[in-house]
């Protein structure tokens, strides 16, 4: 095993067991909201869950997962370069899961969260330098260099937070802004474009370029107005209206081109897919369709209100992006890569964590749509209890089945 073999299994381990740990912290929080665990905080769980998610599971395979697409065009030993950002960045996410759940919102939690901000910015530097020095361009650097620039603009949200906190100016609407500004910035710019440029390297490059370009365009340009899309409850002027609705359009036509031409490149994509994980990137992508419609109805402000109203609804949605979008296509990714050794028990835990997702996803939706309507599911919070244990099991399964990679 060389060099960049050892540190892409190693770091692919422990994003399985910090995948792991998430689910694990997400069943402590279902089983709380039954039964008796006072010396748990909620609250405080639910940061250092959150936290760890965005930190040590999706930073940190992007972060791998990129470096990687660098290893292959350079010869120089890049993993040796880039370690000591992504063990920082590790070191910060695992600092987050132990301090937030200690003591919520306090100087080590935030000093952990600060830190893990700026090493990011310290990744943007180093990788878009590296981006520019390779001999050959593709819109695939595009998205890269786009997904780092959304990553450090999310910041912004984060330290107005933090500023909020400190000087006890909290408003109700500048904290919700603060704090949807931050999320959209990562779940819609930094984890979705860095995603599309790993699939438009590994198997969109086989759409035309100039339809590549287009379908680039419209998702960036689209970004940044789309984040009114999570603040509509906010007094903003007519005319920003407009340009938000056509924000919420030009992502879905994207996304329609987008799909389109895998349509008529299928030949040519689904050789460079193993056939068993193929339904992986297809259930991504429905998930990504399913989000796409969401935002694009939101822009109905009675729907929108009614939605940002019920809090099984946004948590359903959150879920939506993080599980079925993300992380359904970074475990395909890791496959695709064969950094996750593809063996019968490893799909048997996907499926396994699948179902869980799906069940999830399913019965916050059910939650929040019967809560709309004011009558109360029965047993949802058991049945969300038992998708918790699904989602748990199919995990400990994967991460057993990548006990020994060759």
């Amino acid at each position: 095993m060389n060099t960049t073999q050892f540190y892409i299994h190693r770091y692919t381990r422990l994003a399985l067991l910090n995948l792991l740990l998430i689910a694990l912290a997400g069943f402590i929080l279902r089983y709380k909201i039954l039964f008796s665990l006072p010396f748990i905080d909620q609250k405080h769980l639910l940061h250092g869950h959150s936290h760890f998610a965005f930190s040590g599971w999706v930073t940190h395979v992007l972060m791998l997962l990129l470096v990687q697409y660098l290893s292959k065009q350079k010869t120089e030993a890049v993993f040796k370069k880039y370690k000591w950002l992504i063990n920082a960045n590790l070191f910060t996410a695992y600092g987050m899961l132990i301090t937030f759940p200690i003591q919520g919102y306090g100087l080590y939690s935030i000093t952990f969260s600060t830190l893990s901000i700026f090493i990011s910015y310290a990744f943007t530097f180093m990788f878009w330098k590296d981006l520019n020095s390779l001999t050959e361009k593709t819109t695939s650097h595009w998205w890269m260099k786009a997904a780092l620039l959304f990553n450090v603009l999310s910041s912004a949200g984060a330290f107005s937070l933090a500023f909020m906190m400190a000087t006890k100016t909290i408003h109700q609407n500048w904290y919700l802004a603060a704090v949807y500004f931050y999320l959209h910035f990562q779940y819609n710019g930094w984890f979705f474009f860095a995603c599309m440029g790993l699939a438009s390297a590994k198997f969109l490059y086989t759409i035309p370029v100039p339809v590549q370009k287009k379908i680039f365009w419209l998702f960036a340009g689209a970004c940044i107005p789309a984040y009114v899309l999570s603040a509509l409850w906010l007094p903003i002027p007519k005319w920003s209206f407009a340009i938000v609705v056509i924000a919420a359009f030009s992502q879905m036509i994207s996304w329609l081109i987008t799909l389109q031409n895998v349509k008529k490149q299928y030949a040519q994509i689904k050789i460079l897919i193993p056939k068993s994980i193929l339904w992986l990137f297809v259930l991504s992508g429905i998930a990504l369709t399913i989000k796409l419609l969401l935002q694009l109805g939101s822009v109905i402000p009675s729907l929108s209100k009614l939605a940002f109203g019920f809090r099984p609804i946004v948590i359903g949605y959150l879920h939506l992006i993080l599980l079925g979008v993300i992380t359904l296509f970074l475990l395909a990714f890791l496959m695709v890569e064969k950094n996750i050794q593809i063996k019968p028990m490893t799909l048997t835990a996907v499926k396994i964590f699948t179902a869980g997702v799906i069940v999830n996803e399913l019965l916050l939706m059910l939650q929040g749509i019967t809560a709309i309507s004011f009558i109360a599911l029965p047993y949802s919070n058991e049945l969300l209890l038992v998708a918790a244990v699904i989602l748990v099991s199919g995990l400990f399964l994967l991460n057993i089945s990548q006990r020994k990679i060759s």
